[in-house]
């Protein structure tokens, strides 16, 4: 069989990034380890001392991966434990306190969920149910209350009953709306918080001793980042203000572990995008020819281009088209 020319476009940029030709924004996307197996139980893996991650499969949410998409991880101190994001199910949060405990028995202190997606977030009560806190930002908190009981209907819908059994709605036992250290965990682990970035209320998590970034909704790794709920000129401000932190590597909200670069990379795409949406809405493109003319070549190769990214293009030119229009 012929291949695509899109499989052909993939393939000839794949060989440009081997040949250095792009610049890293076009070729950070090939994962350095591979993915979670579809359906296994998650497993740990060691990134520093006392830095676990719980990876995610990537991709969209479907009846195979069960809609463990994104990924979780977790911090060990010397007196606990700090889990970052609980997972898209009832079972799978169980599943994520299991790996947890096959590492260490010290006792889990505190959730933290870093940003309102389904797959970090309706595992919150299964760490409830296992005595633990459930800590989120209050503007999570409230668009959560607002808008999920459709994002767990949706999530049943394309994963499956079975799969999501014992899986509802919960309020977090913990809000905050500033920036904070983690109490508790004899160990240095800072909460940031930089606004509306990402998302409303999205938050990253930074272990101080080992340098790694838990960046929740701020980072995607070889994945087009969604801007829904982005304030673009913000996102970028808390891109900057995350170089100012020592980073060695970062746990993206989905993907691969990654060296500090995939700050850059990030940047990249949101800048292109910004460059691109606003030189269609100045030629008087219109909404209909936008998923076409907005195409980002260099991008297409990273997870869900064909769908995230077209609907990036059309949020954004509708942005920049009412900023031009009530200036």
């Amino acid at each position: 069989m012929k291949p695509s020319a899109r499989t052909i476009r993939r393939q000839a940029l794949l060989a440009l990034c081997v040949l250095g030709v792009l610049g890293a924004a076009a070729c950070a996307s090939a994962p350095p380890q591979p993915p979670a197996v579809p359906g296994a139980p998650p497993v740990a893996r060691a990134l520093a001392p006392g830095v676990y991650m719980l990876p995610g499969t990537g991709g969209s949410a479907d009846e195979a991966n069960l809609g463990r998409i994104g990924n979780a991880g977790f911090i060990v101190g010397e007196t606990g434990v700090v889990a970052i994001d609980t997972g898209t199910s009832y079972a799978h949060g169980r599943a994520i306190l299991a790996a947890i405990r096959a590492v260490t028995d010290k006792p889990v202190k505190l959730a933290l969920v870093t940003h309102t997606r389904p797959e970090f977030l309706f595992g919150g009560k299964a760490f409830q149910d296992a005595g633990i806190p459930v800590r989120m930002h209050s503007r999570t908190a409230r668009l959560m209350a607002a808008r999920c009981e459709n994002c767990l209907k949706q999530l049943r819908q394309v994963v499956g009953e079975a799969p999501l059994a014992g899986t509802a709605m919960y309020k977090p036992d913990q809000q905050f709306d500033e920036p904070h250290a983690v109490e508790g965990i004899g160990r240095s682990v800072r909460v940031l918080y930089f606004g509306h970035a990402s998302g409303p209320g999205d938050i990253a998590v930074f272990d101080e001793a080992s340098g790694t970034l838990f960046a929740g909704g701020l980072l995607d790794a070889g994945r087009v980042p969604d801007i829904q709920d982005g304030d673009l000129a913000a996102w970028k401000k808390a891109l900057a203000a995350l170089r100012g932190l020592r980073v060695e590597q970062v746990v993206p909200g989905h993907g691969s572990a990654s060296p500090a670069v995939l700050i850059d990379t990030v940047e990249g795409y949101l800048v292109a995008l910004e460059r691109k949406m606003r030189g269609l809405v100045a030629s008087g493109t219109s909404l209909l020819e936008v998923p076409d003319a907005g195409e980002l070549p260099a991008y297409e190769h990273w997870d869900q281009y064909d769908l995230i990214h077209r609907r990036n293009a059309s949020i954004a030119f509708l942005r920049f088209e009412r900023e031009m229009l009530f200036k």
